[in-house]
């Protein structure tokens, strides 16, 4: 089909979805949505056929637009915190997967940095660990307990200084990303250096296994809410650098809005972390690895499957209701 075709034939449609847009057209959530599935197609189609021209730029323009605005309308009968968490923050995760595809990517590029940096040089364990971390640890693996750390310290007291710990982790991972992003690119760095770098000295003592079986415990949550939290940065960096056909302080909004939103899904995963961290895991080595594991592939599931796969069930959801 011809550009000129194409446009005559959904000029109408778009002019509409601007009105909706201005707030001279009312319209409810569902015809909302079926709107910005519509235009979605749209904006595919002339990527494909028309890749450079000015109406592919215009309708991913009006594409953004809509999309935001389906957050501005909410469906006032349901619940706010549950329609968050079941509905918005999958479809934006959906949305910006890309980052989080970097940021996955990110974590295990430094991870490896740190494994094998410790491979080839036996001082940078201590460089990145510290030398009074270390030698305690190795003083736990000699007495048999190589989770011996996490022993320390009472049930609560040590479950809140670790979440606070890990809240405030997260935080500076997302809130660097004004950094242009660099901010959390860098400590996103160095905390994945630190993860691989431990766990290769966990390696080299022979105790790896043993050591995994407490550390993950806790560590699925944890790590993987920081790879999120990464992620939300990076959109808030990416909304500062790369304004596309926003004015750089609208984009920065937009940005700020959606990742922020990320960021605060990660919340209840981080303190929940810490939970296990404080009262799981300095039993780790007692319990029977059956449940070790039950409980390091059961928090695998849950995190993996609400930011990896139910996203994609939500879009999908979306679309087909309004394909019908």
């Amino acid at each position: 089909m011809r550009e000129v075709a194409f446009i005559k034939q959904n000029k109408e449609k778009w002019l509409g979805i601007e009105h909706v847009i201005s707030g001279k057209l009312k319209k409810n959530p569902d015809e909302l949505s079926s709107l910005y599935i519509n235009l979605v197609n749209d904006l595919s189609f002339a990527k494909t056929y028309y890749p450079k021209s000015k109406t592919t730029v215009y309708l991913n323009h009006l594409s953004t637009l809509i999309f935001q605005k389906i957050y501005k309308t909410k469906r006032v009968e349901e619940n706010r915190f549950l329609y968050f968490f079941k509905t918005e923050v999958p479809l934006l995760v959906y949305h910006y997967r890309k980052y989080l595809f970097f940021a996955f990517s990110l974590f295990t590029i430094f991870i490896l940095i740190g494994v094998v940096s410790s491979h080839y040089d036996k001082d940078f364990v201590t460089m990145i660990l510290g030398e009074d971390y270390v030698n305690m640890t190795i003083e736990n693996i000699k007495k048999g307990n190589p989770i011996g750390v996490y022993e320390s310290g009472s049930n609560w007291g040590s479950t809140l200084y670790i979440i606070q710990n890990n809240l405030m982790v997260g935080l500076k991972l997302y809130i660097y990303g004004l950094f242009a992003g660099i901010g959390t690119v860098l400590f996103a760095m160095f905390n994945s250096i630190m993860v691989g770098s431990f766990q290769y000295f966990f390696l080299t003592q022979g105790v790896l296994g043993q050591s995994a079986r407490g550390i993950w415990v806790h560590g699925v949550f944890e790590i993987f809410s920081m790879v999120i939290e990464t992620m939300a940065g990076l959109v808030l960096g990416a909304s500062i650098l790369f304004p596309k056909t926003f004015s750089r302080i609208n984009s920065f909004k937009r940005g700020f809005k959606d990742s922020f939103k990320i960021f605060l899904s990660t919340v209840p995963f981080t303190i929940f972390a810490g939970i296990l961290e404080g009262y799981v895991t300095r039993y780790a080595l007692k319990m029977n690895l059956g449940i070790n594991l039950f409980i390091i592939f059961g928090t695998l599931f849950i995190i993996s499957y609400y930011y990896i796969y139910y996203p994609f069930i939500v879009n999908k959801k979306l679309r087909n209701h309004h394909s019908i």
